[in-house]
């Protein structure tokens, strides 16, 4: 997750209901060992695909290999971090207005292509963990800027940026053996319109992918911040997903974990 935060800006002080603080507690009691050199937060995108045609919606969730040395073994989103070419990426359409707005809020040195670049970066890294390609054959194949890119091209398909909603953002702690300043976007999984085989695989980044609800991820080993993200995300289904809703945001500020909201 990247780029430094600016200094938490003075606002009335919110009382966290009970599921709230807990989730908070959770976060705190997972971060045991902070004495790794400290290193500034890389910026990344989390893919948070949703499939509602169901009585419950399900989340897609990979495991990751056993050998890595961030997380190994546990269930996450696909997700990684930014790359240069994320934002000169031809796409098609635009994220929406309130969710670029909220990219640009709460950063140092915003712009619309570093925002545009995560929306896409997560994109990309559906595609690489997986095999999905999220987006459109509609307009054509797009003029790949960097062979991470190529696979958009050879299949005729545009990213989407239309089917992304920003939900959430993350900052590692400090002196953590990896920091990443993480965006989460959803999508819904009607917006996949092909697929690679091969991709996942006992010697691949994720060894197997899974379509999991809400309950069955209370079975799973997952990284807190996964678990906490979870939550938020069954709370905005549950108050219907609307655009209006706020973005939760995780730092860590005065020894412990915060959770504010970007209006």
């Amino acid at each position: 997750m990247t780029g430094l935060v600016a200094k938490p800006r003075a606002r009335k002080a919110k009382t966290a209901s009970e599921p709230e603080a807990e989730l908070l507690v959770k976060l705190n009691a997972a971060e045991r060992r902070m004495d790794w050199p400290n290193c500034r937060p890389k910026d990344a995108a989390t893919i948070i695909l949703l499939d509602r045609k169901g009585k419950v919606p399900r989340m897609l969730m990979g495991r990751r290999h056993a050998s890595h040395r961030f997380l190994p073994n546990l269930y996450v989103f696909p997700g990684g971090r930014l790359e240069p070419a994320d934002a000169r990426m031809p796409v098609y359409g635009a994220i929406d207005a309130e969710s670029e707005r909220r990219l640009l809020e709460r950063v140092q040195r915003p712009t619309l292509s570093r925002a545009r670049g995560l929306a896409a970066a997560a994109i990309r890294e559906l595609y690489e963990e997986t095999g999905l390609l999220l987006g459109t054959r509609e307009a054509g194949a797009p003029k790949a800027p960097a062979s991470d890119w190529s696979a958009f091209e050879s299949e005729g398909v545009f990213p989407n940026m239309e089917a992304l909603t920003y939900v959430a953002r993350a900052i590692t702690p400090p002196r953590r053996p990896k920091r990443f300043d993480t965006r989460f976007f959803c999508a819904d999984a009607d917006a996949v319109c092909g697929q690679t085989p091969g991709i996942v695989g006992p010697d691949a980044e994720l060894t197997e992918l899974h379509w999991l609800s809400f309950r069955e991820t209370e079975a799973i080993e997952l990284p807190a911040i996964t678990r906490a993200i979870l939550t938020e995300i069954e709370q905005r289904i549950a108050a219907g997903f609307a655009p209006r809703l706020p973005v939760p945001f995780f730092f860590w500020h005065g020894g412990r974990f915060q959770r504010e909201y970007i209006p």
